[in-house]
């Protein structure tokens, strides 16, 4: 995308950072509603967001203007959350709870394997194919995902649905009245902000510019981050479904706060290897628990809401982290990001803390009065 932009638009830094966030615009707001919407019509809703990304594709390989293009991503954003919210809450509404996290964790594991072949292919095919043909393979396989998500849904027709509940406009408040529904929320957005905002576009700086490694070590170093996520997130599923969600995510969000502060002291090649490779587990491990624990406090009837919402708060943090790392980083130093992502996720963990201390407390008194 940014060497897209730089050809086709003459495109400055700006110009090509203003992609992430308007798409994140698009999701954050359309997230929300899809949730709502997804008690009326359903797992369809799924192959419209993947038939307006194929739309969205095909125009921005043919605008000449970037204004369009601009809102196009926008469009694009909102596809995505259409798909991606009706996907979260299929993966979540299981009979069996205690399968959840591997639900969500397998549903991460598909986007980070798609992340890296799509990464790959896209270049080859920008290279060898020309400049648009990313954007129309991206449509090309958007259109066989419809076809599979169409089966799916036709094959699930009855369950296609929720019931119907009156006051659908209480029903957010009544999610949000969930003990421990806001706190999953914020973790997310901590989760995404930390991710986008210092790993996506800082990480790489930080190596160039304080590590004095070339741009092909520090490929492998990103490379190690996404190869470490990918092979803890099943980890983090599977053992809290047996151990109990919070119990596997406060541990988790402090062992990822000690890396990620821990990553501004460091300069030699080999330990920013390991590290990248344990960052990249650390939050890893603890991405697919808010998720599945949120969809263990909210009745069924209400996941599609709970989901929506959920998604909403994971795109705020996609749109403000870059903004805010960023500032940090112009503002006081480049190590300021990780040592303020660090701070971000001990205060989570120390909140999830307290939510285990209340559940705690909870469980006590109601064995006392029995």
């Amino acid at each position: 995308m940014p060497l897209y932009l730089q050809r086709a638009f003459d495109a400055n830094y700006r110009m090509v950072t203003l992609i992430p966030v308007v798409f994140g615009v698009g999701k954050w707001v359309a997230s929300l509603p899809t949730g709502y919407l997804l008690s009326r019509l359903g797992r369809p809703l799924m192959i419209c967001g993947l038939l307006l990304i194929v739309a969205i594709d095909v125009a921005s390989a043919t605008t000449s203007s970037f204004g369009a293009f601009l809102g196009l991503r926008a469009l694009g954003g909102v596809g995505w959350a259409m798909f991606a919210t009706v996907a979260t809450t299929a993966m979540v509404n299981l009979p069996a709870a205690e399968r959840r996290g591997r639900a969500v964790s397998l549903l991460l594991m598909s986007e980070t394997s798609g992340l890296l072949v799509g990464s790959a292919g896209g270049g080859w095919l920008y290279e060898q194919a020309g400049v648009t043909t990313p954007f129309l393979f991206e449509a090309a396989c958007m259109v066989v995902a419809a076809v599979a998500v169409g089966r799916w849904a036709a094959l699930g027709a009855d369950e296609a649905t929720t019931p119907q509940r009156p006051q659908e406009r209480r029903l957010l408040t009544e999610v949000l009245r969930t003990p421990g529904v806001i706190l999953m929320g914020v973790t997310n957005a901590v989760l995404i902000a930390i991710q986008t905002g210092t790993l996506v576009f800082l990480f790489p700086l930080y190596l160039l510019k304080r590590a004095g490694v070339g741009p092909e070590t520090v490929g492998l170093l990103v490379s190690l981050s996404v190869l470490g996520r990918l092979a803890a997130l099943w980890c983090g599923g599977s053992l809290s479904d047996r151990w109990g969600r919070l119990r596997v995510l406060t541990p988790g969000l402090l062992i990822y706060a000690a890396l990620l502060g821990s990553m501004a002291l460091l300069t030699h090649p080999t330990l920013l290897s390991v590290w990248s490779f344990a960052i990249g587990a650390a939050a890893g491990l603890v991405a697919a628990v808010p998720t599945a624990l949120m969809s263990d406090l909210v009745p069924r009837a209400l996941q599609g809401v709970a989901i929506g919402w959920l998604r909403m708060m994971t795109d705020g943090g996609q749109i403000l982290g870059p903004l805010a790392m960023g500032f940090l980083a112009d503002a006081i130093d480049l190590s300021a990001p990780f040592l303020f992502g660090a701070v971000l996720l001990m205060a989570t963990a120390w909140q999830c803390r307290r939510r285990v201390s209340a559940m705690s407390a909870a469980i006590t008194v109601e064995e006392r009065e029995r």
